[in-house]
């Protein structure tokens, strides 16, 4: 009897503690499918011509908190094509993956001392026009890899500032893009390139309305090894107006510039009614 009662209590323990474990965690995620469509009969005189777009996204983040320690984890998978009559080709309008983990360590009251790891590369082959006559990406070509420690500024899990003043990144190609000359800073005949600079990522969501959220998320990175003065912005805003819990209308508009890829800055923007699953 007193066996039982042991192993009685032992369970009960066991089980408590799991949900403490638990407990210490938020997770969860959103899967948005997007979708766009233009058509035109044959008498249609104002112009314009037949296309067809859709959107895959999933945005999924798992967060831990206890006592002076927080732990922020988030991923990114996003693909999206487009058709337009006439082409052959589909062309992408969107084509992300991305995922991010950052410690923090309590040191006052919304200070942590803290350390981060990003790692962005893209699903599928990218043309430089829509004939796809030449291909200038693909998969983990190009591929980014950050890391390093820092400061972290934490209100809440929808305001934060992280500060990296020492951030090492690495920056790899397929060597098919580098035989003529160099890719996305990489140089001619090598396949990596490494930097170390400073790194600034600043996340900030809020419902500007009533079933209207605002999404903002800001990286910024300067290189001390070459062209101090030269940053890397790269910014995205999302809008979502909820209809329903499946429905919604979304916007999406990402800035970016990286000279290293383009000396100018590029722009997307992907507008549809889009279904949602939150997971």
């Amino acid at each position: 009897m007193k066996k039982i009662s042991a192993l009685t209590l032992l369970l009960c323990a066991t089980i408590t503690f799991a949900q403490e474990k638990e407990s210490n965690w938020k997770k969860g995620g959103v899967f948005t499918l997007l979708f766009n469509q233009s058509a035109y009969n044959k008498d249609w005189q104002g112009g314009g011509v037949n296309n067809i777009a859709t959107n895959a996204n999933i945005n999924y983040g798992f967060n831990y908190k206890k006592d002076n320690d927080v732990w922020d984890n988030k991923i990114i998978l996003a693909y999206g094509l487009t058709k337009t009559a006439g082409n052959n080709f589909y062309q992408k309008t969107d084509d992300r993956i991305e995922l991010s983990s950052l410690y923090g360590k309590k040191a006052s009251k919304y200070w942590y001392y803290s350390a981060y790891l990003n790692f962005k590369t893209q699903f599928a082959d990218g043309y430089k026009t829509a004939a796809q006559l030449q291909k200038i990406s693909t998969f983990f070509s190009p591929a980014y890899l950050q890391a390093g420690p820092g400061a972290l500024w934490k209100k809440s899990d929808n305001l934060k500032v992280n500060i990296t003043p020492a951030s090492a990144r690495a920056i790899f190609v397929n060597s098919e893009f580098t035989t003529l000359g160099s890719a996305f800073g990489v140089e001619q005949g090598e396949t990596s390139r490494f930097e170390l600079g400073a790194n600034i990522a600043a996340y900030y969501k809020f419902n500007a309305f009533e079933n209207v959220s605002f999404e903002n998320i800001l990286n910024m990175y300067a290189n001390y090894l070459e062209n101090l003065g030269n940053v890397d912005i790269d910014y995205t805003l999302n809008v979502a107006m909820k209809v329903n819990d499946y429905l919604s209308a979304n916007i999406a508009l990402q800035a970016i510039y990286d000279d290293n890829a383009v000396k100018a800055v590029q722009i997307r923007e992907v507008f549809g009614l889009g279904f949602n699953y939150k997971f």
